[in-house]
């Protein structure tokens, strides 16, 4: 079956789309997408794609044909997907999610439908009668799908779902044990061509560790960050993620060098702290978006502090939240300061801005 890009009521062969002006579309996510896969289809060998500046300021970075075309085979192969299979678009197609969803549409021969970035774009599939069967979301649109009856039901009968853009959190991560469908948490970056590595979160076949795809090589430098090398990258890629190195295959992300925070000599990750604050929560019957992170101190030079999106908790649920912490936690990790602001700063396209979010207060 021949790509199609289905936009609203509109259905465009490839010969159609090349022939399109993608200005003469509405909304811009239209003419993103339409635009972008027109640049494809054409034949174009090298394309400019922005970083979201989530870990850093942002910038573009070229990426080649063949390194996508790589990225997309390899996801198609792992995850299973025919030609013919419906897929969705539901996020920015200007960063490298998007853009990834529409090479692994063509190369696949997947026809592909397009909706506006949404809390749940669901209830407009429902309205045109479409069941897709492999879609890519960010963790904000996978919990007002699980929240809505309809929706639930549309995600129960995929074939694959991809979610990234920021951490699946523990309470988010047990709800999904309702759904049927293979979710998988992805790991990657813009410089990798989008995800490298999968982690299956529901179902029998849950992990607690990513896998590489096939033909990617892992190794970690000296600070146990990750260095990444493959065919989706023209040479091998230095991050600043701390993970656990399980083999050449498998692995757990622990979080990034630059969010430790030194704590009187002791390095405490801010994202384990994240993740059982997150924990910390849901046992309160509470879920919050957070962050932790350090403010100075005389004596420990820098000490741990949360900063939650949202109302002020009442006194006593911060003290059993700190109690909690303080038995999650190993010795000297707890954090020592509750901080609160009305919401954390996201980029263009939904991921948490870490330090612009600080800044606030």
């Amino acid at each position: 079956m021949p790509f199609r890009l289905h936009i609203r009521t509109t259905s465009y062969s490839a010969s159609g789309l090349l022939q399109l002006d993608p200005a003469t579309l509405t909304l811009p996510h239209e003419q993103e997408a339409a635009g972008f896969a027109r640049q494809w289809l054409q034949g174009e060998e090298q394309f400019t794609v922005q970083t979201s500046g989530s870990t850093g300021a942002p910038k573009p970075i070229a990426l080649s044909r063949v390194h996508m075309q790589a990225s997309a085979r390899l996801t198609l192969e792992a995850l299973g997907l025919d030609s013919g299979d419906p897929a969705l678009l539901c996020m920015n197609p200007a960063y490298i999610g998007g853009k990834m969803m529409v090479v692994r549409a063509i190369e696949g021969a997947l026809p592909l439908y397009l909706l506006p970035p949404s809390a749940n774009p669901f209830p407009e599939l429902l309205a045109l009668g479409v069941q897709p069967l492999f879609t890519a979301l960010v963790p904000l649109q996978l919990q007002a799908i699980l929240a809505d009856a309809q929706s639930l039901r549309l995600l129960q009968d995929m074939k694959a779902v991809i979610i990234g853009g920021a951490p699946v959190s523990p309470a988010l991560e047990e709800a999904l044990q309702q759904v049927k469908a293979p979710l998988y948490s992805t790991y990657g970056m813009t410089e990798t061509v989008s995800h490298i590595a999968l982690r299956r979160l529901n179902g029998p076949q849950r992990q607690e560790y990513f896998v590489a795809l096939p033909q990617i090589g892992l190794e970690t430098d000296e600070r146990g960050c990750l260095r990444i090398s493959g065919p989706v990258t023209p040479k091998p890629v230095q991050t600043n993620d701390v993970v656990e190195l399980l083999d050449s295959r498998r692995f757990r992300w622990l979080g990034r060098a630059d969010n430790i925070i030194n704590s009187g000599g002791i390095k405490v990750q801010a994202e384990r702290v994240e993740a059982e604050t997150q924990r910390c929560l849901a046992s309160l019957g509470l879920s919050r978006r957070l962050l932790a992170g350090p403010l100075p101190d005389e004596q420990l030079g820098q000490k741990v502090a949360l900063l939650l999106e949202g109302d002020r908790l009442e006194s006593s649920v911060e003290k059993g939240l700190l109690r909690c912490l303080s038995n999650a936690l190993p010795p000297y990790w707890a954090p020592k300061q509750i901080l609160y602001v009305a919401r954390l700063v996201e980029s263009a396209n939904g991921k948490i801005m870490r330090h612009a979010s600080w800044q606030q207060l």
